[in-house]
């Protein structure tokens, strides 16, 4: 038995420039970190030939064609391993829909898994490039980068998406204390809303060769590198301000970003003493996270009191197994 364990991950700025149909022309970029939630994954073999899926709903094939969900078929696939296996799965908080990036820790949890299973070391850049080759190119996902290199590498990173479809992984150099300051400053909650972040990642490909829409990506994607010397030179000040012209910002490139009532949760928010904040993932629902002083989390927990606060720390570690039973 192996289980593999992938943290989610908390994006910054700079979401949507790792979507290919603006890096091919110019260089996208993202500041996210990975947090102490995680997607685990469990690989056994079965006793049969057959392969057993355990998810949402769970499925029993007797041939890999057969199986429904199509993460689990390609990532099977693309590793040889066509019967006589059982995979269940199991997360910290909701896993579809949230703008923590889901999917991506499952693929990638379960490529680590089975990598453990049939004998293989496989490099971190290498496994998350297989997993955005399996959600992107085979299972046609509508959908950007980060979040498959964000789950395998973990940490606190600026990701750069090159034309090439290389990607650049620099960690963000940051004191122990400015760290801590970060953790203890960030709240995020949950709307209780999840969606689909497909339809509205495939209007952002669409629009992304318009020009007026090539203009704010370009502007988000400068916002990475400038929140990257944020965090380095310990301003929460100015990393507050960068995070909130970055929401300004996304909210103009698609209408599905935000509704009535996100605008709500963010204005009660930012009434009830947050620096600023913004809503995680493509938009629509999922998690909202607020940056703010210490002494007003209380105020802005209450202000949100219809939401469920979650609290977190920063991770530094990636996809990794941390159980291997023969």
């Amino acid at each position: 038995m192996i289980i593999s364990r992938t943290p989610f991950r908390m994006s910054y700025v700079g979401g949507g420039t790792d979507i290919k149909a603006f890096y091919k022309d110019e260089p996208g970029a993202v500041v996210s970190t990975a947090i102490d939630k995680y997607m685990y994954v469990t690989v056994h073999q079965k006793f049969d030939g057959g392969i057993r899926v355990a998810y949402s709903k769970t499925e029993e094939v007797a041939n890999i064609d057969d199986i429904g969900h199509p993460l689990v078929k390609e990532s099977l696939k693309a590793l040889g391993v066509l019967g006589g296996v059982e995979i269940t799965s199991t997360a910290d908080i909701p896993a579809k829909g949230t703008g923590l990036g889901s999917s991506s820790s499952y693929t990638v949890g379960l490529l680590t898994a089975l990598h453990a299973y049939i004998g293989k070391n496989i490099p971190t850049a290498h496994l998350a490039e297989l997993a955005c080759d399996i959600e992107i190119v085979k299972c046609k996902e509508p959908i950007g980068k980060q979040d498959q290199y964000a789950a395998a590498f973990g940490g606190l990173n600026l990701f750069e998406f090159m034309p090439d479809d290389s990607v650049n992984v620099s960690p963000v150099l940051c004191s122990n204390n400015f760290r801590n300051t970060l953790n203890l400053s960030t709240l995020i909650f949950y709307t209780g809303v999840t969606r689909s972040a497909s339809g509205i990642l495939a209007e952002q490909t669409r629009v992304s060769s318009q020009e007026n829409k090539k203009l704010i990506l370009r502007r988000m994607a400068r916002l990475a590198y400038d929140f990257k010397l944020g965090i380095e030179n310990s301003s929460l000040e100015h990393l507050s301000e960068l995070l909130k012209e970055n929401w300004s910002l996304k909210k103009t490139l698609t209408d599905g970003i935000t509704n009535s009532t996100i605008d709500e949760i963010y204005n009660a928010g930012i009434g009830a003493g947050a620096f600023a904040g913004k809503l995680l993932g493509a938009g629509a629902g999922g998690f909202v996270m607020f940056l703010a002083p210490e002494n007003r989390h209380m105020e802005i927990i209450n202000a949100l009191h219809k939401l469920r606060p979650v609290n977190f720390n920063l991770e530094s570690s990636g996809s990794k197994v941390i159980y291997y039973g023969e």
